[in-house]
C-alpha cells in the first residue's frame, strides 16, 4: 500500500470515511515492455490516478488554489517531489514472472509526475536485474488492495516485433470469497480503516500475459 506524498494522512483519513474500505484509490495502467534481443530488460509504466484522489492530493499540498488544473513551475516541482518520493517499505506495486519464477526488479528510474486534465499521471521505468525471457506475466497490484490497478492500455513493445500481450482479469467471485473467508465472513466493505485487512491484493490482480515468437 502507498498513500502518495503528504496525502499520507489527509487523503487516507478522508477516503476512509467517504468510501468503502477497499479499494480507495483507482489507477489506470499503460506500459511499454522493452526487450534487448530475446530478453525483457525493463517495463515503462504509466499510472493515471482517479480524479478524486488527484483533487485530494492537490488540496493537501496546497496547490492549484485557483482550480484551473495548471501548475506553475514551483507548484510542479512540489507536486513531482511529493509523488515521486515513495515512503519506506513501498516496493512499487509490480510483479514480473518469467516462466513461472518471480523476476528481480531493480530500483526505478525516469520517475516523473504531472497533471493530464483532472488526473495525476505518474511515469516510471522498472529495470529487471537480470533481464528475463518470455513467456512473461506482469502484474501491477497493491498487496493490501488499498489501490486498484486497471490495465486499460496501451500495452506496447520495444525491441521485438513478435510479442503479444493478453490481459487476464481476476475471478472476482473467488477473490471476494477469499476475502470474506479471511475476514471471518465479513465483507471487505464492512472493515473499518483501523481494522486489520489481509493482503489479498493478488487475488484481485490483473495479469498481463506476454508471449513471443511462434
Amino acid at each position: 500500500m502507498r498513500r502518495t506524498g503528504s496525502c499520507l494522512f489527509l487523503c487516507a483519513a478522508f477516503l476512509a470515511t467517504e468510501a468503502p474500505a477497499h479499494p480507495h484509490v483507482f489507477v489506470e495502467v499503460g506500459m511499454t515492455i522493452v526487450f534487448d534481443g530475446e530478453d525483457m530488460t525493463e517495463v515503462r509504466l504509466n499510472w493515471a490516478y482517479d480524479d478524486f484522489f488527484t483533487m485530494l492530493l492537490l488540496a493537501d499540498l496546497g496547490l492549484d488554489s485557483d482550480g484551473d488544473l495548471t501548475l506553475s513551475d514551483e507548484e510542479q516541482a512540489t507536486f513531482r517531489e511529493a509523488v515521486t518520493e515513495w515512503p519506506p517499505g513501498f516496493e512499487g506495486d509490480l510483479e514480473v514472472e518469467s516462466d513461472g519464477a518471480r523476476a528481480a526488479l531493480a530500483p526505478r528510474t525516469d520517475h516523473e509526475a504531472h497533471l493530464e486534465g483532472e488526473a495525476m499521471v505518474e511515469t516510471l521505468t522498472r529495470p529487471l536485474d537480470p533481464p528475463v525471457a518470455a513467456p512473461l506475466v506482469i502484474r501491477p497490484y497493491d498487496p493490501s488492495y488499498y489501490t486498484a490497478y486497471d490495465v486499460t492500455g496501451p500495452i506496447q513493445f520495444e525491441g521485438r516485433e513478435d510479442c503479444t500481450a493478453t490481459v487476464e482479469k481476476p475471478d472476482l467471485g473467488a477473490a471476494n470469497a477469499l476475502a470474506e473467508d479471511l475476514l471471518l465472513g465479513r465483507s471487505p466493505d464492512e472493515i473499518g480503516p483501523d481494522e486489520f485487512f489481509p493482503e489479498i491484493g493478488i487475488a484481485y490482480a490483473q495479469s498481463v500475459v506476454v508471449t513471443c515468437g511462434s
